[in-house]
């Protein structure tokens, strides 16, 4: 029987565009066919922009339990604590804020839990999610805590591209303070399990970039290179791992180099994130790679500049759900391989043991 899986896709800031591109994403035919969507946020927000996209006749099933879901319909479970309040979009709203928090929790907490294989989440204002529930720079932070997680990867992923980072929502300057031997081999390590796992890719090539402009220029302009970075390298490369680098960014992108490799490494946010958005913006993927749930999202802001004006393209949302179906069936086949390979290890055991005696 073929695994449909049961995606939770949260709303994000109900302010934001997150509303709009799950709509036009969830209004292709495909969705229903291939997962069992269960959104978590408010219906009565929904059905305000459903008229502001021309969807008016998009209609949604209340479940109490994500569990109840259909696969052919879009259940809702219902996030809202307060009482409705107004559409303000482009504008922050300490109760957008909240709704964006509750329905984040109750979807974390269905994801922990089993009851649903992966979680789609849509956009949030990072400022106005911040609470005392919620002292985090953003949903991965918050997701790594919650999995009880030390050390998760930002991995951006499309088509053509997938790139992770050492160093996430820190600010610049204190990213030399805590790129180290082990932060690089951590991620590494993150980013070899994923790849194996969640992109069936048995022997992965990865490439490293450097820190410093031209690589540092052999100790011309840095030596983290040399002293920090190299070293990882050979050391995975010992290992037997095709691990590369580091390479200088800018070369490395405009010689279409990055394309001989089946993942990225880069040291810092920007580094990383700005030739993946250049390159996917309308189809990358966020995705969190190191817990045990499947988690993506948009690879795009709140866009509250263009909130509520029927302008946001839905393809990274569209993109996002697709990779959480693809990751979700990969882990389920990755399982199944595992368990056979144990079956017949026991087996070839048992069978020396008879030989034996």
């Amino acid at each position: 029987m073929e695994f449909i899986p049961r995606i939770g896709i949260t709303t994000g800031d109900i302010n934001g565009i997150g509303p709009e591109v799950l709509l036009k994403a969830l209004n292709t035919h495909r969705v229903n066919k291939i997962c069992i969507p269960v959104i978590y946020g408010s219906g009565k927000h929904l059905s305000k922009y459903k008229n502001l996209v021309g969807m008016q006749n998009w209609q949604y099933t209340h479940v109490q339990d994500a569990t109840q879901a259909q696969q052919k319909n879009f259940n809702l479970v219902n996030c809202l604590k307060g009482e409705y309040f107004e559409l303000t979009p482009g504008k922050l709203d300490p109760k957008a804020g909240q709704l964006a928090f509750d329905s984040l929790a109750r979807a974390t907490e269905d994801l922990k839990a089993g009851r649903i294989d992966a979680l789609v989440t849509a956009p949030i204002s990072k400022e106005n999610i911040q609470s005392e529930s919620f002292k985090f720079p953003g949903h991965t932070e918050y997701l790594a805590q919650a999995f009880d997680k030390k050390d998760v990867l930002m991995f951006m992923i499309s088509d053509m591209l997938r790139i992770g980072v050492v160093t996430g929502h820190i600010p610049l300057d204190k990213v030399k303070k805590v790129l180290t031997r082990e932060a690089i081999a951590s991620k590494l390590n993150l980013m070899l399990h994923s790849l194996k796992v969640d992109f069936g890719i048995a022997k992965p090539k990865i490439a490293v970039l450097g820190l410093n402009p031209h690589a540092g220029e052999n100790g011309l302009l840095g030596d983290e290179e040399k002293q920090v970075i190299s070293p990882v390298i050979e050391q995975y490369k010992n290992k037997g791992h095709l691990v590369s680098g580091p390479f200088p960014t800018d070369g490395f992108f405009a010689s279409d180099h990055f394309r001989k490799f089946d993942a990225i490494l880069g040291m810092y946010h920007d580094q990383a994130l700005t030739p993946f958005k250049m390159l996917a913006f309308d189809s990358g993927v966020n995705f969190t790679a190191g817990i045990p749930g499947v988690r993506t999202s948009p690879d795009h802001g709140t866009g509250f500049d263009i909130a509520g004006q029927n302008l946001a393209d839905p393809g990274s949302m569209l993109h996002a759900i697709y990779a959480a179906v693809d990751i979700s069936r990969q882990r389920q086949e990755y399982a199944e391989l595992d368990k056979n390979s144990i079956k017949h290890q026991k087996i070839d055991i048992d069978n020396l043991k008879k030989e034996k005696y």
